[in-house]
């Protein structure tokens, strides 16, 4: 029997239905006529490419659009130089708080969710704070026509800057008016501004109008406004976020030109619902390989989930630590810059590159996880006589073979036996089979096959020899 893997991560509601985890793996459809339509792939691993010795975390990173990377870490801002040694800017006032940046081709603006803003001249790098009684500070920050464009933090109201300025008029701001309840942020795509409500979205453009010279679309208006303004992101004219509704919380959203698309799951929006806390969630998006990934953290619930737009599927990216447990992964930030896909660490002041031919997470394992659609025979006792994982093997280095562990239930995913384990072959014997024998019987089971290679792998699926057993 052949099974195969067609889907992303999905663990139901009730494990009766699914309890399919997919960690570290992600998926891409093959041609038709092969003999699996799905192949699973490693998640991109890290390679550390420098450590600010300080105090606090990263907070944000910015490729300019001369193309020259700056960060904030703790209070400090930074430009990061081609070598990865640090240039100091100055320091900003907040600590703790997410971080926005964006230029004009002149100046960069800096934001951190308080009243106070920053502005950093491309030319002399000198860094000033915004000193304006037009300036009320910002949640995040966004770019279309030459204007900054902001949010009144705590109010319903949005401001812009001059034309190519870090400069403000206190006579260029709009409130959000198709709904009465607050702006979170306010996000710009295809030249669109979106002002995201605690409940409602509704859309503004560029129409050169004499007093604003934004207004309002008529009947671009969403019955869905933003649980966080740190989760909005951004990719091939699309806008991403957290939602919120008076209705209930927790779907996940992308714009399609005015409306809105869920690409959330049953599965994703039944886990996200169960954490104490998602309003300190953030994401941000890449692109590698042709796939747009959606990466999105819950750090109180030590998990980050990612939608890759390709497929439409999710996956689980996480980090193993010393201790063996699975943490949500170390990315805080994210900067694409020179050709690398950066992250600034969470905790520890580490800059990371993503990096798809690397393995581990910059020395550490990368624990991979992929179960297994329910197998049943009408309700039958079967004998599993072998499990073989249809996988790319052979591409170890020249020690021990990497090893592979299989482990079932019986109970439908709720509880799990004690893992199994085989190898995925010595270098170069590609014609490895990765068996598993004699496993026992069962009405209904759950496999799942776990490893941590440094070395390219790729899983297919698995081909399954069952018997029915005497009743």
């Amino acid at each position: 029997m052949k099974v195969p893997l067609s889907t992303g991560a999905y663990q139901a509601r009730s494990l009766i239905a699914a309890a399919q985890r997919c960690v570290n793996l992600y998926a891409e459809k093959n041609p038709e006529g092969e003999e699996f339509p799905t192949t699973f792939y490693p998640t991109p691993g890290l390679i550390k490419r420098a450590t600010f010795q300080d105090l606090g975390g990263w907070r944000c990173l910015y490729t300019s659009t001369d193309n020259r990377l700056f960060g904030v870490y703790g209070v400090t801002v930074v430009q990061i130089l081609e070598n990865f040694t640090f240039s100091l800017i100055g320091t900003i006032s907040s600590e703790r708080s997410r971080c926005y940046m964006q230029d004009n081709g002149i100046d960069i603006l800096l934001v951190d969710g308080s009243s106070n803003g920053y502005s950093i001249n491309l030319s002399t790098l000198v860094l000033t704070r915004v000193v304006n009684e037009a300036f009320y500070g910002s949640t995040r920050i966004d770019y279309v026509d030459g204007y900054f464009i902001l949010n009144r933090p705590g109010t319903r109201q949005w401001y812009i800057s001059l034309v190519n300025q870090v400069d403000f008029d206190p006579l260029d701001f709009a409130s959000k008016i198709g709904s009465s309840d607050m702006l979170v942020a306010a996000a710009s795509t295809r030249r669109n501004v979106f002002l995201f409500g605690a409940q409602t979205t509704e859309v503004w453009t560029n129409t050169g109008g004499s007093n604003f010279t934004f207004s309002r679309l008529s009947g671009a208006f969403m019955e869905f406004g933003c649980e966080s303004a740190h989760t909005i992101a951004q990719a091939d004219g699309s806008l991403y976020w957290l939602s919120r509704s008076r209705e209930g919380r927790c779907m996940i959203l992308r714009s399609v030109n005015y409306d809105r698309e869920r690409i959330s799951t049953f599965a994703i929006e039944n886990e996200i619902q169960t954490y104490d806390r998602v309003d300190d969630s953030f994401a941000y998006i890449h692109q590698m390989s042709g796939h747009y990934w959606y990466v999105i953290t819950f750090p109180s619930a030590n998990k980050t989930w990612v939608y890759d737009v390709a497929t439409s599927e999710w996956h689980e990216r996480l980090i193993l630590d010393e201790e063996g447990n699975l943490n949500r992964h170390r990315g805080n930030c994210f900067a694409y810059w020179n050709g690398m896909h950066l992250i600034g660490d969470f905790e520890d002041g580490s800059l990371y590159q993503m990096d798809l031919d690397t393995y581990t997470d910059a020395g550490m394992p990368i624990r991979r996880i992929r179960s297994f659609p329910h197998l049943a025979d009408d309700g039958n006792r079967v004998t599993y006589q072998q499990f073989q994982a249809a996988m790319e093997v052979g591409t170890g280095g020249y020690g021990d073979p990497p090893e592979i562990r299989l482990r079932w239930s019986d109970t439908k995913g709720a509880s799990w036996g004690t893992s199994i384990s085989s190898t995925l072959g010595a270098r170069g014997d590609y014609l490895k089979d990765c068996r598993f024998r004699r496993l026992g019987q069962a009405r209904s089971r759950v496999f799942e096959l776990s490893w941590s290679a440094d070395c390219p792998t790729a899983l297919n699926g698995a081909y399954i020899q069952i018997q029915q057993a005497s009743q």
